[in-house]
């Protein structure tokens, strides 16, 4: 889907794909006087708006940090709340991002999910796995080191020789085989860490930083983002001359 909005005209170069590190909810909510969950559930709310704001500017690949690994280490109420907005969020908005092209995948573990959740993850990726207006990887239950691991792990089992392990074998058996190396990462709410997100992927990512929690994060704020990267002069290690 082009953009033809003419607040938003192209820019050149577009990032392949784009991670966003959604942070800020707990804040948002803070700052309002209500309870972190409310802030948890504004952000969900706010993940329908950033994903439509995608499609209309023409990113095809986005990767959200939706639940880390070590998020389970949060207090447990907050935990299942996080649970619950997700299988709410589910039953809620898969269709119509279904309707709008959007192609679901999950990266991640999904071993520690109860039996009906991991179905309902199943079930979104399959019904929108024909979809090419946009792939969305869901970073559910998901940490970069912990991708790595299971990636050697994987290599170990097949019994590929030392000699044999390269950059691309390795590429070939993390969570996003098959997808382009992540070219921008969008950090919101200020903090300056990566959080182990796409640690292997985004070697050579441009980084874009905003003070902006997630829930306010907004059409205007992508394009703001996708506008500095436009600008950096990538050089993968090298000189450009």
């Amino acid at each position: 889907m082009s953009n033809s909005d003419d607040r938003y005209p192209p820019v050149s170069p577009m990032p392949v794909h784009v991670g966003m590190i959604m942070d800020g909810n707990g804040r948002w909510a803070r700052r309002r006087g209500l309870p972190r969950l409310a802030g948890h559930r504004a952000g969900v709310e706010n993940l329908r708006r950033v994903l439509r704001a995608a499609v209309e500017l023409g990113i095809p690949i986005v990767t959200l940090y939706a639940f880390s690994s070590e998020n389970w280490q949060r207090p447990a109420e907050e935990v299942q709340g996080l649970l619950n907005i997700l299988r709410e969020a589910l039953e809620k908005e898969v269709g119509e991002l279904h309707k709008n092209g959007v192609q679901l995948r999950h990266i991640g573990d999904l071993t520690p999910l109860s039996d009906d959740l991991k179905k309902q993850i199943q079930a979104a990726v399959e019904l929108t796995r024909h979809n090419d207006r946009l792939i969305a990887n869901i970073a559910f239950n998901y940490g970069g080191r912990q991708e790595i691991v299971e990636a050697v792990r994987k290599i170990v089992r097949a019994g590929v020789p030392p000699e044999a392990v390269t950059e691309a074998l390795i590429n070939e058996h993390l969570y996003t085989a098959g997808i382009p190396d992540v070219d921008l990462i969008i950090r919101t709410s200020g903090e300056m860490r990566i959080s182990n997100f796409l640690i292997w992927q985004g070697a050579y990512a441009e980084y874009y930083i905003t003070s902006v929690y997630w829930p306010d994060f907004d059409k205007d704020e992508l394009y703001a983002a996708l506008k500095a990267f436009s600008q950096r002069d990538r050089r993968y290690g090298g000189l450009n001359t």
